[in-house]
């Protein structure tokens, strides 16, 4: 395994989703999850401080509340995309609005793009992940085993 070039994971048939949406956007993502409930009842779902609030007050879903982004939210998002319990992300950010937490928010794709995470950034996406036939079934996701890539790299520049 540790010299695979991808380790594989597998996406249960009930997903961990996580919930995130900037200020901006926290109405689309609510009304997006009020008409998605049905699936989404069958999900485990998470979200960042208001979002995850507000979506739990509005849709009767329950939703595990992790910090509001700038307080560190898409970090702890991001943790628990490392550690293997959030398989889905629905992001609906505002590109047009400088955020505070930029930094974190960059980390938070980064990450979700290193770990094979699907991660939808608008509601067109969303809609498209949401009714894929993978949101009722296993899903094996391959993650390249970035431990080969930099071991290869250091006995690269050991040759020189």
């Amino acid at each position: 395994m540790l010299q695979d070039e991808y380790i594989k994971f597998t996406i249960g048939k009930q997903k961990h989703i996580a919930l995130i949406a900037h200020d901006s956007k926290k109405q689309e993502m609510i009304e997006w999850v009020e008409a998605n409930k049905e699936i989404l009842r069958n999900h485990f779902l998470s979200g960042t401080g208001t979002t995850a609030r507000l979506i739990s007050e509005k849709t009767d879903l329950p939703v595990k509340a992790y910090n509001s982004g700038p307080l560190g939210g898409d970090q702890q998002i991001g943790s628990r995309i490392v550690e293997g319990n959030i398989d889905f992300v629905i992001f609906f950010w505002d590109p047009l609005a400088a955020q505070p937490h930029d930094p974190d928010v960059k980390a938070l794709l980064r990450i979700a793009a290193v770990y094979d995470i699907p991660i939808a950034n608008n509601r067109a996406t969303a809609d498209f992940l949401i009714t894929s036939k993978y949101m009722s079934e296993e899903y094996e996701r391959k993650v390249i085993n970035y431990n080969k890539v930099i071991n290869s790299r250091l006995n690269e520049l050991a040759k020189d």
